[in-house]
């Protein structure tokens, strides 16, 4: 059965809150990025759902921001005639967790811990992901852990894993800019699959924005397919970081 890729991302980083309108999900993001904060649709919006959903937003907080997903052609279209911009396409990726674990680990390159050490949250600073992000974390009930990598006795980089319904999603891979071009973020996808293996998962995942052309390189090397794709659309004086 194929996942609900969807239900993977809500499940393994989660918004603060969440409410269903209608067919229209609302999240609260407090501060932990797009992916928290974008409305997204169950079936046909009409225009008072869209202008309750901007003043729900606003009034927490938040620039009216909308995740679009296939079958949302009609949602996409009203909301560039009301202005709103696409901003960061988005494709997910996944494999058989078995596909990245038929190479041994080497020593000490992969730790997978939980709670994330202070290293980890320095990594994480340096690469945008702020106390918002590291709270997404907080808030996952399912499987999660953290993974750090290290590279000739120094720290190589950061990511966090979770799962949900049998499926690991990778979410916040940062790997410091002197770590880079050393094969670091292959292991941080092969240690997730060994990690996801070790706790029930059949499957890996992760999501990149299509602009990361290191990132879907790397996830196209290892194998993993394309398997979903959104975008989000945004008002255009309201725009906000990724």
């Amino acid at each position: 059965m194929t996942p609900d890729w969807f239900a993977v991302v809500d499940a393994t980083w989660p918004a603060a809150d969440s409410r269903t309108d209608g067919t229209l999900t609302l999240r609260e993001g407090r501060g932990g990025g797009k992916r928290v904060s974008a409305a997204s649709a169950s079936g046909a919006v009409s225009e008072p759902q869209i202008e309750a959903a901007e003043a729900a937003m606003r009034q927490m907080g938040q620039p009216p921001l909308f995740q679009l997903r296939p079958g949302d052609e009609g949602l996409d279209a009203a909301l560039a005639g009301r202005g709103y911009s696409i901003v960061d396409p988005v494709n997910i990726y996944a494999c058989p967790v078995s596909q990245l674990t038929d190479l041994p680990m080497p020593r000490v390159t992969v730790f997978a811990l939980w709670e994330p050490l202070a290293i980890m949250r320095e990594l994480w600073a340096e690469g945008g992901i702020g106390p918002g992000r590291l709270a997404v974390m907080d808030r996952v009930k399912g499987p999660k852990t953290g993974l750090l990598m290290r590279h000739q006795d120094k720290p190589g980089g950061v990511a966090f894993v979770a799962i949900h319904d049998g499926v690991a999603m990778l979410h916040a891979l940062e790997i410091p800019p002197h770590q880079r071009r050393k094969g670091l973020g292959k292991w941080a996808m092969r240690g997730a699959a060994f990690w996801a293996l070790d706790n029930g998962a059949h499957t890996l995942s992760v999501i990149c924005t299509k602009a990361n052309e290191g990132a879907n390189a790397l996830y196209r090397s290892l194998g993993m397919q394309l398997v979903g794709e959104y975008h989000y659309r945004l008002l255009q004086e309201e725009r906000q970081t990724a």
